[in-house]
């Protein structure tokens, strides 16, 4: 239905977008959090942030030398071969713009240089009976990746379970997932479901809440709380340590309470394309309605 170099040339634009021009919705709130802060460590941590956001995009070149691993996330009707198609934009993308290859075997820690491997890249898939394909990419650098958790709660824990696990793992990570954060929060499914509702959190609008209203008074008290923990841009002190929590849920068994928490450094990088049969692609930062 979708030929496969169209497919292969959103990828590689897809990528380009992401990789060197910070969202929309992201940009606001660094600024916002700039306008917020008053004391001059923060504040010069965020000016840095900012001028080095505005430069990559001026130029057109990654805003973070760790461009981290594309993850991906598709929904409409596809087989195997938009995941091919996705694969050959992501090998391309490396050389092109170019991006660090940071896909290595995890035994013999061998690279290719390609960002490609066994289960490389991540490629997320949701059936849905619609006229076209979105496509939404996620790059993720190590550096947040790397203090990303799971923990199977209890159910009797509740909510109250999953906010103090949250404020746990934002703790825990302190400086080095370079704040101000974005965490994404996943809750319900099975174990590997809630750290995929984690990461795909991280592809909302930030300011959005969550449809549920338990959900989306957890996120905003989750906001309040992290940024009251003064780590601030960069660990160095402040009230901007977070950016904004994003939840998604599903449904889980009636013993478990899975918990997964993803977070994202200041590079909160993503980008969106719909892309129709007749080859036309619409391309956003923020995603489709």
């Amino acid at each position: 239905m979708y030929s496969s170099s169209l497919i292969e040339e959103t990828v590689v634009r897809l990528l380009k977008e992401a990789e060197c021009s910070l969202p929309p919705d992201v940009h606001a709130a660094l600024r916002q959090a700039l306008e917020a802060e008053t004391e001059e460590m923060p504040r010069s941590q965020l000016m840095a942030i900012l001028s080095n956001v505005d430069k990559a995009d001026e130029r057109s070149v990654p805003m973070c030398q760790d461009t981290g691993l594309p993850i991906f996330f598709v929904r409409g009707r596809c087989d195997h071969r938009v995941i091919e198609s996705i694969r050959k934009g992501v090998a391309r993308a490396t050389k092109e713009i170019p991006l660090r290859p940071n896909t290595v075997d995890p035994v013999s820690r061998t690279n290719f240089g390609s960002n490609l491997g066994e289960g490389m890249p991540p490629v997320h898939l949701e059936p849905a009976d619609q006229d076209h394909l979105d496509i939404a990419v996620l790059p993720k650098g190590a550096g947040s990746e790397n203090w990303s958790a799971l923990r199977m709660l209890n159910p009797s824990e509740g909510m109250e379970g999953v906010r103090r696990f949250v404020i746990d793992c934002v703790v825990r990570a302190g400086s080095r997932p370079c704040p101000p954060i974005v965490v994404g929060v996943g809750i319900g499914g099975t174990a590997d479901m809630a750290c995929s509702l984690a990461k795909k959190a991280l592809l909302r609008k930030l300011g959005s809440r969550s449809d549920d209203a338990t959900l989306a008074d957890l996120e905003s008290k989750l906001h309040v709380q992290i940024n009251s923990l003064g780590l601030g841009p960069m660990g160095l002190g402040g009230s901007t340590t977070c950016l904004g929590v994003l939840v998604e849920k599903a449904h889980c068994h009636t013993a478990s309470l899975p918990v997964a928490v993803s977070l994202n450094c200041w590079a909160a990088r993503k980008a969106f394309a719909r892309v129709y049969p007749d080859g036309r692609v619409k391309f956003s930062q923020e995603g489709f309605d």
